[in-house]
């Protein structure tokens, strides 16, 4: 028979959501991390035209965005002061990063979080953006795990479908956002140098679909969603904008691994840290993306046993659903998830769903 009983239930920790967006709102690119943009400004063109031409909304780059590389990795104060200025901007309706990257920590100090609290408004990247999405999370503001300008807006001949309705769906209705759908596309992990700006004509090859598995689990399961990308939750442990201990109970935590590939032993390391933290304990599910970098789906399971070996032969908790191989992170096509916003994992009928609104009128 099937069990109807929810088996954990996060405790409330409510974050403040933005107000939906609408075709003609201004939307603000900044470079949060890496200074992408003026090294491919391409392929950043790319994106923002597919981002304005798909969703009817008006990019506006911040005084930083398009600055030299090196110019960025001198002064995070300017990319931190690209941020503020968005979110005090009362024209802007959303905040979009341009690429991630592997130092946005280092804009922590100059972060004014009562702007951001004061300001809620839409809020989108993924990768080394996870900083400031938990950056969003101590301010008390939800945002969104999603694609970037320069990665998920500019795909090769047109933005893949799944992302565009994952994007409607989330961040334009004020309904609930329902099921996290099944990519029926075929997904990609190849990259064409983006250097050569006429591989932008040029159609990744995909993978044929791949169905996410369910590692273990049983019943129904309910939390809010908290994650990002593994390796950089991995730097922040320790920081002020790890969030506290309150946060982890009942979560249903997302995790994804990025181009750079770490080996099933790193990641299985990273989950014994965040264990010895109490965070694993607290869990009321475990969401996997797929496995970032040049990693042949011959060794995804790989990836599922080294988790498994943590959360189950290590911690004993049988219970806990894993879902893996799920289309978030650093293969396309990605998902939105959106952080502080109630997730259900039911493990009989194999489904995930948002069960809430993501967003306000």
């Amino acid at each position: 028979m099937q069990s109807i009983a929810i088996m954990k239930t996060m405790v409330a920790y409510e974050l403040i959501k933005p107000k939906k967006l609408q075709r003609g709102d201004y939307v603000a690119a900044v470079s949060l991390s890496w200074g992408g943009p003026a090294t491919f400004p391409h392929r950043y063109q790319s994106g923002v035209r597919q981002l304005e031409a798909t969703f009817g909304l008006e990019v506006v780059a911040m005084p930083h965005t398009c600055k030299d590389a090196q110019f960025l990795k001198q002064h995070p104060e300017a990319r931190a002061a690209d941020l503020m200025q968005a979110f005090a901007d009362e024209r802007i309706a959303a905040i979009f990063s341009t690429i991630g990257g592997d130092d946005s920590i280092r804009i922590l100090p100059y972060l004014d979080l009562d702007v951001i609290r004061e300001n809620p408004k839409v809020f989108m990247g993924y990768s080394d953006t996870t900083i400031t999405h938990m950056a969003m999370m101590q301010a008390g503001v939800a945002s969104f795990y999603g694609p970037s300008i320069m990665a998920g807006f500019a795909e090769n001949l047109g933005m893949f479908s799944y992302t565009i309705d994952a994007i409607e769906r989330t961040l334009f209705q004020s309904g609930k956002v329902g099921d996290i759908r099944e990519n029926k596309q075929g997904w990609t992990n190849e990259l064409l140098d983006w250097g050569n700006s006429k591989n932008q004509g040029i159609k990744r090859t995909l993978y044929p679909p791949m169905e996410r598995i369910f590692l273990q689990g049983k019943g129904i399961h309910s939390g809010r969603l908290l994650g990002g990308c593994l390796e950089v939750l991995d730097w922040m442990r320790g920081a002020t904008s790890w969030p506290p201990q309150s946060a982890w109970k009942g979560a249903i935590l997302f995790i994804e691994t990025s181009e750079e590939a770490p080996t099933p032993t790193r990641v299985k390391r990273i989950l014994r840290s965040f264990a010895a933290a109490g965070v694993l304990q607290e869990l009321s599910g475990l969401l996997v993306g797929r496995p970032g970098g040049d990693i042949k789906p011959s060794s995804f399971g790989a990836y599922d046993q080294a988790i498994l070996e943590v959360v189950r032969g290590e911690l004993g908790l049988e219970e806990l659903p894993i879902v893996s191989r799920m289309d978030f992170g650093h293969t396309d096509p990605m998902g939105v998830l959106p952080i502080g916003v109630n997730a259900v994992i039911d493990c009989s009928m194999r489904s995930i769903r948002i069960s809430e609104n993501a967003v306000t009128d």
